[in-house]
C-alpha cells in the first residue's frame, strides 16, 4: 500500500472532552476541513464555545493572529448525527477507555464511510490489534496517542496493530511532521512506548519509600536537583492522580502476564484505599490544604560559623576512570584550599583521608563494604552546575570523617545529601532501570532507540532519552548496575536485557 496523503484530508474527531477537542484544534488550525461529533451534543457546544474563548485570550496576549483564529473556527464545525461522517477521509476517536465501546464506534462508522477510511483511535493503553479485530478491513485501524494538553504537547506514538497497513502508518507521520509534533511509530504492545518505559521512574522511587531509604520530599528534591528531572515522582503521581496512575501500572502489569518489573506498588495502592489520589483530592504524598502546597526540602548546609570550616583540608586524590562524573573532578581541581593529585590507575575513586568515595555500581555500601571506610555517589546530571550530591557511608565511617568529606563539598558549594544504604541509590537506580526497559523495547521491535529516546524526552519531559544515558554512562556501567541490584535482591525484577547484554559486549565504553 502506497503512503497515504492526508495533507488535506477531513477529519472527523469522535468525543468532546479536553482531549477531543484538542485535536480537533489541532487539524482546524492546519487547514484541515474538521468535524466534531459528541453523542451529548451540549458537550460538542460547550467544548466549541470553551475553544473560541481560549483563541481569543490567546489573540489577545499576541500569541495568535486574528487570521489563524478566523480560520480555524471557520474549519471546524460540530455535527449531530453521525452519519454526516460519510465523506471524511480519517476519524480519531478519543472517547472512554473501554475496548468494545471503541470496537463499537468503528464497526458503526465502518457501515457510514469509505471502505479506506482511516480509524485512528487515541488511546493510551488498549490494544491496536485488539480493537481492530472487530473492524472491517483492519488494515486502517490504527493507533493516534496524542499527550494531554494535545495542541501543546509535541509527541505523538503512532502506534501499528498486527494488520494496519504501513502506507497509514507513513502517512500519518508525515501528517503529524506538517502539524510540528514530534511522531514517533511504536507497534501495538501494552503500554505502547512512554507508558511502557516509564514505569521504572515510579517503581524504583516508591521502592526506596518502601524500604525506609528516602522520605516523599527528599527523593522528589533529589530526582529534580540531582538527576535534572522536572518532577519527582511523588509531586509527579499527586499531579497525575494516585489512583489513574496506579490503574495504568495494574494494566500494564497484567497485560504483560505479571511481568516483576511492572509490579505495583504497596505505598501507591495505600494511597488509592485511603482516597488519598493527590492534588485532585487534596492528599497524596503530600498535604494540598497546607501552604506551600509544593513539596518541601532542605538541602543540608555546613555551618559557616563553625571556625573548623577554616581549616586546611587534606589532599584529595583522585584515582581511575571517572567518565560521566569528569565535571565533579574539574570542579574539585578549581576549588580554593583544595590540593587535587590525579592517579590514572586503581579503582575509580576519590580519596579525602581514609575515606574512599565511589560511584555506585549498583552496590550496597553495608554489604559490599561492610568493614571498609567507603562512601558511594549517585548520578548527578549536571556537575558543572550540581549544588547537591547524594552519598550513602559505611558503617566503617565515623561522625568525623562525614564532616570532612561535607566540608570538601562545601568548597565547591555543593550539599550533601547522606541517604541510607540503597543499592544503586535513587537517580542512576532509575536510570538503569529506564535504559534496560528502552532495551527490551527494542529487543522485542517495538520501537527504535531514536523514537525511544524521542519518546520519553517529549512525552514526559526526560532530560535525556535512555539511549542517550546509557552512552554517557557505558553499557557496562549500566549492566554492572543490573546485576548487581539482581543479586542483592534477588529478583527477576533486575535481570538485564538480552539487547543491553550484547550492547555492554560490543560497545562498553561510555562517549567522550
Amino acid at each position: 500500500m502506497e503512503t497515504r496523503d492526508l495533507s488535506k484530508a477531513a477529519i472527523a474527531v469522535i468525543g468532546a472532552g479536553t482531549m477531543g477537542i484538542g485535536i480537533a484544534q489541532l487539524a482546524a488550525m492546519h487547514g484541515h476541513t474538521t468535524y466534531l461529533f459528541d453523542v451529548d451534543a451540549a458537550k460538542s457546544q460547550s467544548a466549541l464555545a470553551g475553544l473560541e474563548s481560549l483563541l481569543a485570550k490567546r489573540v489577545e496576549k499576541g500569541k495568535m493572529t486574528q487570521m489563524l483564529l478566523d480560520s480555524t473556527l471557520a474549519n471546524l464545525s460540530i455535527v449531530t448525527n453521525i452519519n454526516e461522517l460519510a465523506a471524511v477521509q480519517m476519524v480519531v476517536e478519543a472517547i472512554v477507555e473501554r475496548q468494545d465501546i471503541k470496537q463499537q464506534l468503528f464497526v458503526q462508522l465502518a457501515d457510514i464511510c469509505a471502505d479506506d477510511t482511516i480509524f485512528a483511535s487515541n488511546t493510551s493503553s488498549i490494544s491496536i490489534t485488539a480493537i481492530a479485530a472487530a473492524v472491517p478491513n483492519p488494515e486502517r485501524v490504527v493507533g493516534l496517542h496524542f499527550f494531554n494538553p494535545a495542541p501543546v504537547m509535541k509527541l505523538v506514538e503512532i502506534v501499528r496493530g498486527l494488520r494496519t497497513a504501513p502506507g497509514i502508518t507513513e502517512g500519518l507521520f508525515n501528517l503529524m511532521r506538517a502539524w510540528k509534533k514530534v511522531p514517533v511509530t511504536a507497534k501495538s504492545t501494552p503500554g505502547f512506548i512512554v507508558n511502557r518505559v516509564a514505569r521504572p521512574y515510579y517503581a524504583e522511587g516508591f521502592r526506596a519509600l518502601q524500604e525506609n531509604a528516602t522520605t516523599p520530599a527528599q527523593l522528589d528534591f533529589i530526582m529534580r536537583e540531582v538527576g535534572g528531572f522536572a518532577m519527582g515522582p511523588c509531586e509527579l503521581t499527586d499531579l497525575i492522580g494516585q489512583d489513574v496512575n496506579f490503574s495504568v501500572t495494574q494494566s500494564v502489569y497484567q497485560a504483560f502476564f505479571y511481568e516483576p518489573r511492572y509490579r505495583p506498588s504497596l505505598v501507591q495502592q495505600e494511597l488509592v484505599d485511603a482516597g488519598c489520589f493527590g492534588r485532585k483530592s487534596g492528599q497524596g504524598f503530600y498535604d494540598y490544604s497546607q501552604t506551600p502546597k509544593a513539596p518541601v526540602y532542605t538541602l543540608p548546609t555546613i555551618d559557616v560559623n563553625d571556625a573548623t570550616n577554616d581549616a586546611a583540608l587534606p589532599a584529595l586524590v583522585v584515582r581511575g576512570d571517572w567518565r560521566y562524573a569528569n565535571g565533579l573532578v574539574e570542579r574539585l581541581q578549581a576549588a580554593d584550599g583544595l590540593t587535587v593529585t590525579l592517579e590514572e590507575a586503581g579503582v575509580s575513586s576519590i580519596d579525602i583521608g581514609e575515606v574512599s568515595i565511589r560511584l555506585s555500581q549498583g552496590e550496597s555500601v553495608e554489604v559490599d563494604y561492610d568493614d571498609a571506610k567507603v562512601m558511594l555517589m549517585d548520578w548527578q546530571a549536571d556537575w558543572s552546575q550540581a549544588r547537591a550530591v547524594v552519598l550513602a557511608a559505611g558503617m566503617a565511617c565515623d561522625a568525623d570523617e562525614l564532616k570532612l568529606v561535607a566540608q570538601v563539598f562545601a568548597r565547591l558549594g555543593v550539599g550533601v545529601i547522606w541517604s541510607a544504604d540503597h543499592p544503586g541509590l535513587y537517580v542512576l537506580r532509575t536510570i538503569a532501570m529506564l535504559i534496560n526497559e528502552g532495551c527490551e523495547a527494542v529487543l522485542h521491535d517495538i520501537a527504535s532507540e531514536a523514537d525511544i529516546d524521542a519518546a520519553m524526552k517529549y512525552g514526559v519531559n526526560y532530560p535525556k532519552g535512555p539511549f542517550e544515558w546509557a552512552a554517557l554512562l557505558g553499557y557496562d556501567t549500566v549492566l554492572s548496575i543490573l546485576n548487581n541490584l539482581q543479586r542483592l535482591y534477588g529478583e527477576e525484577r533486575y535481570r538485564a536485557s538480552l539487547y543491553l547484554v550484547k550492547k555492554a559486549a560490543t560497545c562498553h565504553t561510555a562517549s567522550a
